[in-house]
């Protein structure tokens, strides 16, 4: 068994039935009181999120996890289809499963939980930087440079992101590219935009 000494970020531990990724922990030491251990856990099977709190050294359930690349293929009525990229098994999925699902593109690849005791997967991860084509910006308003204003623009998966002023629609991937990294969108700045 493993204790609170063994805790990590990104780790999956077993609680009150439920399965819970560590999102941030740390650890609290007093004088005249034993040392607590902290964690921010967000729920894997679930969409909450707490905080725990251990004496130091008491017993946790890490689950065991393997991650595996598959390849999205389709979104139909029974939810997300991805295809393992060794053995081609397809695997459908809910939306509730799937990190981001506004960003997902046909063939994109991603990476899939899945816990090996029951191998059931558990969640859907996208990649950090994903590559996407604007399809549907308001033209930016000329001398409004001054900070870093940004608007709306229509990706190609039908998304709605910020974006900065010098991004338009049409603009082909060959020539200038914006990745989705944590959620935000970056364009490079010599984006060539005729």
């Amino acid at each position: 068994m493993a204790n609170t000494a063994d805790i990590s970020r990104g780790m999956i531990i077993k609680l009150d039935g439920s399965l819970y990724t560590v999102i941030e922990f740390g650890e609290n030491k007093t004088a005249r009181a034993a040392a607590k251990v902290w964690a921010k856990l967000k729920g894997v099977d679930n969409s909450r999120s707490i905080e725990k709190t251990w004496n130091s050294g008491d017993t946790i359930y890490p689950v065991r996890v393997e991650k595996k690349n598959f390849q999205f293929l389709y979104k139909d009525d029974s939810g997300y289809n991805f295809m393992d990229n060794e053995t081609f098994e397809q695997l459908a999925l809910q939306e509730n499963l799937v990190d981001a699902p506004q960003f997902l593109k046909d063939g994109q690849e991603v990476s899939v939980l899945i816990n090996t005791e029951t191998d059931q997967p558990m969640s859907v991860e996208l990649p950090d930087k994903i590559v996407l084509l604007v399809t549907y910006s308001e033209p930016g308003v000329r001398g409004d440079t001054a900070t870093r204003t940004l608007k709306q623009a229509t990706v190609e998966t039908g998304a709605t992101v910020n974006v900065p002023l010098f991004v338009i629609s049409g603009i082909s991937q060959k020539k200038t590219s914006c990745s989705l990294m944590s959620r935000t969108l970056f364009c490079p700045v010599s984006a060539s935009l005729a």
